[in-house]
């Protein structure tokens, strides 16, 4: 399967952050090609394990997180309008006037955001607040929405995975199912390889409100090494350059005070080495993923961060370049096998 159509079928299943079901499901499907131990734990994080724990070698964790930004529904109006707050760090310009899908017990019911005609706003210009967001399924009262929709339910904005020029495809939820694609991406490559590690995967649930599944799971890891996988900035003309990646350049090797010097030493030594394309992405405190919350965890747990340029995050049209991906699973597959075998 292309990366392309391991990441359609990521982002198309709905996974806001507490209520990952379906994400999970889709994720540990892929997975159990894999290893027979793929399972969804009772926090919504998928784990699995591959190798012989009685085998002397030590434990990697390869890890990325499962569930996207969206919203959750917080009351019903009089007048049937679903009142919203955020899960995640939402991207409050984009609001208006968007197709969003609430995730229901019964299945997915379509929706609007609310938005004013220009002609009668006063001021067009300024963005919507999550609190002013009221979204119209089409009910006339609270009775008749009330039949449809619960407080709790969870809101996504639509988009589906679409493929522009080249390698690039753009898509709600990348962030961060791509982290997802490159972890299958490196086992598939591991098939058959003499690894030099046991391995653990885990796709950490609740990293959008805090990087609590990564905790979680973190803490009782046997893992002596990680190996955490996330998007990140990738530069476009309204950014500073020096601040981002460049996409079609590579894995982005994470160098930060949090992460393990060891490690992320040992991954720029990989990458030289097997020449999988890389860039570096300086950062002067902790990451923002869920490398924070992991090298923290069940005594320190020595950690490394490669990320995935991604342009747009926390839109629903983020975009990123399916190589890159690439990339980023070459170099843990590189560095699970110790470099022994070509990758």
């Amino acid at each position: 399967m292309e990366i392309s159509e391991i990441l359609e079928r990521l982002c198309t299943a709905d996974g806001v952050s507490g209520a990952e079901t379906a994400a999970a499901q889709t994720a540990c499907e892929l997975l159990s090609a894999y290893t027979d131990s793929a399972r969804v734990d009772n926090f919504g994080c998928v784990t699995g394990f591959i190798g012989d724990r009685n085998n002397g070698r030590p434990t990697v964790m390869l890890e990325a997180h499962i569930d996207e930004i969206g919203f959750i529904v917080t009351y019903i109006d009089d007048e049937g309008f679903l009142k919203v707050g955020r899960c995640g760090g939402t991207d409050r310009r984009l609001y208006a006037a968007q197709t969003v899908t609430i995730h229901t017990e019964k299945g997915g019911i379509k929706g609007v955001i609310c938005t004013l005609p220009p002609h009668v706003q006063s001021d067009s210009s300024t963005a919507m607040k999550t609190e002013d967001i009221a979204i119209d399924i089409g009910c006339t009262n609270r009775g008749e929405a009330e039949k449809l929709v619960s407080p709790g339910d969870r809101v996504t904005i639509d988009n589906k995975l679409a493929k522009l020029i080249g390698t690039r495809v753009t898509a709600k939820a990348i962030d961060d199912r791509a982290g997802v694609a490159a972890v299958l991406y490196a086992l598939e490559l591991l098939k058959g390889k003499e690894a030099a590690y046991n391995i653990e995967i885990l796709f950490a649930s609740q990293e959008e409100v805090g990087e609590r599944g990564a905790q979680i799971s973190a803490f009782n890891s046997s893992a002596s090494v990680a190996l955490t996988t996330d998007v990140s900035f990738a530069y476009t003309p309204d950014a500073k350059k020096h601040e981002c990646g460049e996409m079609g350049k590579g894995a982005m090797i994470g160098v930060s005070p949090s992460l393990d010097r060891g490690v992320t030493n040992e991954l720029k030594a990989l990458a030289k080495e097997q020449h999988i394309p890389f860039q570096l992405e300086i950062m002067g405190g902790s990451t923002g993923t869920d490398a924070d919350a992991v090298c923290v965890s069940h005594g320190g747990i020595r950690t490394g961060l490669i990320s995935i340029p991604e342009k747009y995050m926390h839109t629903p049209v983020e975009v990123v370049d399916t190589e890159d991906i690439k990339a980023v699973g070459r170099l843990m597959a590189a560095f699970v096998t110790g470099g022994a075998n070509n990758v």
